[in-house]
């Protein structure tokens, strides 16, 4: 997924350390088979097979089913501002390499298809897909929220843990010192330094910012889907909600959207939210958590 994953897990006097060896094992394989079945940059992939496959119907796996029709439903509600269909586009925009190896893995797709989220069927009860035009899927700001959310049931018993998937964060329970998790918000314009600070019980906090990525044309991943263009009037926005992959994904479609329309699509879909401008102009929802006013810690999860 072109990221480092990390689990801070909070032992307690109740907790047994075979117990939570084995929840470790299991939250990191996740990360494995999502990545199996969702990458685009892997030709094996399930995913790039699925796209060798258009007016085929395919049966396909459930991870790779779930992360489909959860991007397509973002996309829906976002009126196409999101849409996991620009994966050609994102190829000839110079995002076409693994992250871990520098491999380069390109797809057959032309890049001027004129496929969008409408040419995917989904069948529920067979669950299968069916691509309706030549197009690659890019599952991106899903895959790895998804990820960390199954990573995170498999240490629930554990009660008191972080997931740290490059940023993207869910936390359960209390840090080390018995206190709620601080996660520190990234400065998209400063580096090293940090934008805000917030207290979190429970939940993800995932964050989309065009200083994450960089194309061969210099601009940053982030498109408005339905202008095919770098969207330009945000910064970053971060995004609180009960699931990394609603936080990851939501905060990709805002971003896409702009300010004013992308507050309106969070506060609709009641997760909180902190939208920056290229400004630094804030907007953020009616229930953003405050500033701390405490530093975080070295080593604590930044966002």
């Amino acid at each position: 997924m072109g990221t480092v994953v990390t689990l801070h897990i909070i032992h307690t006097e109740t907790s047994l350390t075979n117990q939570s060896d084995a929840a470790v094992a299991r939250a990191k394989d996740w990360f494995r088979s999502v990545e199996l079945a969702c990458t685009r940059f892997d030709a094996t992939s399930e995913l790039r097979r699925l796209c060798e496959t258009a007016h085929v119907v395919t049966p396909v796996s459930e991870l790779l089913f779930e992360a489909t029709q959860f991007a397509l439903a973002v996309a829906d509600a976002s009126g196409g501002a999101f849409d996991p269909t620009v994966g050609a586009r994102m190829e000839s925009r110079g995002f076409d390499r693994d992250y871990r190896t520098g491999t380069q893995s390109r797809s057959a797709v032309v890049t001027n298809s004129t496929a969008t989220y409408r040419d995917v069927e989904l069948d529920v009860a067979k669950q299968t897909i069916t691509l309706h035009k030549p197009l690659l899927l890019d599952l991106g700001a899903v895959a790895k929220g998804l990820a960390i959310d199954l990573a995170a049931r498999e240490l629930a018993e554990l009660q008191h843990f972080m997931v740290d998937a490059g940023g993207d964060l869910f936390v359960s329970g209390r840090n080390a010192d018995g206190e709620s998790w601080r996660v520190g918000i990234r400065h998209p314009r400063e580096a090293d330094a940090l934008l805000q600070t917030i207290n979190v019980d429970g939940g993800a906090v995932c964050t989309s910012g065009d200083y994450e990525r960089t194309g061969s044309d210099g601009q940053h991943h982030l498109l408005d889907a339905r202008t095919h263009e770098t969207a330009a009037t945000l910064v970053s926005v971060t995004v609180l909600a009960p699931s990394a992959m609603v936080a990851d994904a939501l905060a990709t479609a805002a971003f896409a959207l702009g300010p004013t329309a992308g507050l309106t699509f969070l506060e609709n879909h009641h997760v909180e939210a902190l939208l920056v401008t290229p400004s630094l102009e804030r907007f953020t929802t009616s229930g953003w958590p405050v500033d701390s006013g405490r530093p975080v810690d070295p080593g604590s999860p930044v966002g």
